[in-house]
């Protein structure tokens, strides 16, 4: 594996590392790693018509607070109402943060579901990218999709984790039993140069090595009881097909981008002060996100951020909140200005809301409510669904969980979420218990 640093170490309230690192399976003449990363044949739901679909998950991590933020409160008390004002959007009756202007212009582009609850209240993103608390060890989101998934360009990966080297994530997005074979392709810069081929691996080499990984592979099948040496040697023929071609490796790049297109993602720069300490915010993720939609991969998932507010809340979103302003902005008009906003759904949310009372000049995990923004996707926009009391605490209408909200994904990726696969015992388990999407966006 290639790793390299990309940012300074942070740590949310309960220690955790947020270095933010990346790394990804290369190959060397000792061996594949890439292969285990890919799953390039699909296996099960439907094929879609037209042009396929696709989704960008973006988890705002250490838990975003919907009351300053999507679900202000402007008629309660000072310790609830905080120190931001709502302001008006372009959508009769919706109002957001004063600090989210340039998603104020955009609200017919988005929803906003601020009726969200979650069962963990510590960090975790088990229930962002499963679905199910820690304690019930589900397959990745993104491990489904890669496995049912079809009508894809199979030279590039059906699931890609742009965060997927930081602990807590590479966690979250284990494949388990959905197979080896589908866990998360995580890239890097300097690890997509392994996607391309060199003076030391020419092309005449990688051919005759594959005929000679060809022949290990039927060895390798012989001798394998569990079937799982499929997730390493299946793929093999298909990961050099993506060195020797460079197509894979293009999706990533973004040196052929327009610096106009990257002014509107960068101009607020790649680093803040928050929590004490300088933060590091990943724009480039935002638009690699784009670039890979647009190449037909049909779920990228990433977090960014630190919002994990215990104390100088007001003071830390202040800066944090137009810089994602910016972003999440520069990727809805980017997609809308492709024609892509119809085929790409953009999911974003955090592992929980926040205490809607402040304490110590922050708020505390409340995982009781917290919002959802969808945008795109073929899902109706520019409407708020659901609602809290007023204080925010807990929701007033009916209460949608990371069930509800993955399988509002899987409607938009075509995905029949009861579906069932066999755990390791053998036995059937659905894809999804709760399999109701979030009705009024459908």
């Amino acid at each position: 594996m290639l790793t390299f640093f990309n940012g300074p170490a942070r740590r949310n309230c309960d220690g955790v590392s947020r270095r933010s690192f990346l790394k990804v399976g290369a190959l060397s003449l000792g061996g594949l790693a890439l292969p285990e990363a890919l799953r390039l044949q699909a296996q099960g739901a439907v094929s879609p018509s037209g042009r396929a679909k696709s989704v960008i998950m973006i988890c705002l991590e250490g838990g975003p607070s919907h009351v300053d933020m999507y679900d202000l409160k402007p008629g309660a008390p000072a310790e609830i109402r905080g120190e931001f004002r709502p302001i008006r959007t372009n959508v009769p009756g919706i109002q957001i943060c004063e600090h989210l202007p340039r998603q104020a212009r955009l609200a017919d582009k988005f929803s906003l579901v601020r009726s969200v609850t979650w069962q963990e209240v510590e960090h975790q993103r088990m229930e962002i990218f499963t679905g199910y608390p820690t304690k019930e060890r589900r397959p990745a989101f993104g491990s489904f999709v890669s496995r049912m998934a079809r009508g894809r360009d199979e030279m590039l990966p059906k699931f890609v984790s742009l965060s997927g080297a930081h602990r807590a994530v590479a966690e979250a997005e284990q494949p388990l039993y959905a197979g080896a074979q589908h866990r998360a392709f995580v890239p890097t810069d300097q690890g997509l140069k392994s996607l391309e081929s060199s003076r030391q691996v020419d092309l005449s080499r990688l051919r005759s090595r594959k005929e000679l990984l060809g022949a290990l592979d039927t060895l390798r099948r012989d001798v394998d009881a569990s079937g799982e040496m499929g997730a390493l040697d299946a793929f093999t023929g298909k990961a050099l097909d993506m060195v020797t071609g460079g197509r894979a490796r293009m999706a990533f790049d973004l040196s052929d981008e327009k610096p106009e297109i990257l002014d509107r993602y960068r101009a607020a720069g790649n680093r803040f002060l928050c929590n004490g300490g300088t933060e590091f915010w990943d724009w480039e993720a935002f638009v690699r996100a784009r670039r890979l939609v647009e190449a037909g991969v049909p779920f990228v998932s990433m977090e960014v951020g630190s919002w994990d507010n215990h104390a100088n809340i007001f003071k830390d979103l202040r800066v944090e909140l137009p810089i994602y302003d910016l972003c999440l902005s520069a990727l809805l008009t980017d997609l809308s200005e492709r024609g892509l906003d119809k085929d790409v759904c953009v999911i974003v949310w955090g592992e929980f809301g926040r205490s809607p009372r402040v304490d110590g000049g922050g708020r505390g995990h409340h995982p009781g409510a917290g919002f959802a923004l969808f945008a795109g996707g073929g899902l109706r926009m520019g409407q708020v669904v659901g609602a809290t009391d007023a204080r925010g605490e807990r929701p007033i209408t009916r209460a949608y969980t990371p069930q509800n909200i993955l399988a509002t994904l899987y409607h938009v990726l075509g995905i029949d979420p009861s579906a069932t696969i066999p755990d390791p015992g053998g036995r059937p388990q659905y894809v999804l218990d709760d399999r109701e999407p979030v009705a009024e966006l459908i």
